[in-house]
């Protein structure tokens, strides 16, 4: 898993509802202000065609989806995103963000699911190739409160949001071990602090990268 030469493509990770959205919302506003063209993705989307994707992953309605099939449907839609996405931005010089990356399948797929993490890498290194985020950063929440949050929202969960409590609590646990394993490519947060004090951090070390 090698980091990508380019030093403007960032990532934020973690359950549902730790704050991903929020966060980007206020990177893109501050780079914006600052002058940094940027490009905003979510993971799995962002084409047509990883839309599409991401419509037969999330639907509630294949709750038959086989764990590899779903492995394997998460890094189609990847790689469509990188290629028609995330490439020719980075070639243009804009600041990428993305809402999850290949982290999350690692986290989902390899410790929630408990897939090999072998097979995943392989797989992953397929979609991938190269091209990982120059830093991600994982904003880290219970799932008591990944819960709390998804009730307040009042919407319908989806197929992964269906699943049981200790799914949840491996995925968070397999977040917190990334973060362990790549320290120099992630950054485990407390999601629960003031989301300013998160952007703060986040935009510091943004910054830090993309004025080398």
């Amino acid at each position: 898993m090698s980091s990508s030469p380019e030093h403007r493509f960032f990532c934020i990770e973690g359950l549902d509802g730790c704050g991903k959205s929020t966060q980007i919302n206020l990177l893109c506003e501050e780079l914006g202000r600052r002058g940094f063209p940027t490009v905003r993705i979510r993971e799995p989307g962002g084409t047509e065609i990883s839309e599409k994707i991401r419509n037969i992953i999330l639907s509630p309605a294949h709750g038959a989806m086989n764990f590899t099939t779903e492995l394997l449907l998460y890094n189609a839609a990847r790689a469509q995103l990188l290629n028609e996405v995330v490439r020719p931005a980075l070639k243009q010089g804009k600041v990428v963000l993305a809402d999850r990356f290949a982290w999350s399948s690692m986290a989902y797929q390899g410790y929630g699911r408990q897939l090999s993490l072998d097979t995943l890498r392989t797989v992953i290194d397929i979609a991938v190739e190269d091209l990982w985020p120059s830093h991600t950063f994982i904003l880290d929440i219970p799932v008591e409160v990944f819960r709390d949050r998804a009730a307040k929202e009042n919407r319908v969960a989806d197929r992964l949001e269906q699943e049981k409590h200790d799914f949840f609590n491996r995925v968070r646990q397999g977040y917190q071990q990334i973060a362990k394993d790549f320290p120099e490519k992630c950054s485990l947060l407390d999601g629960t602090q003031c989301k300013i004090d998160i952007h703060k951090n986040i935009l510091d070390s943004i910054l830090a990268h993309i004025t080398k």
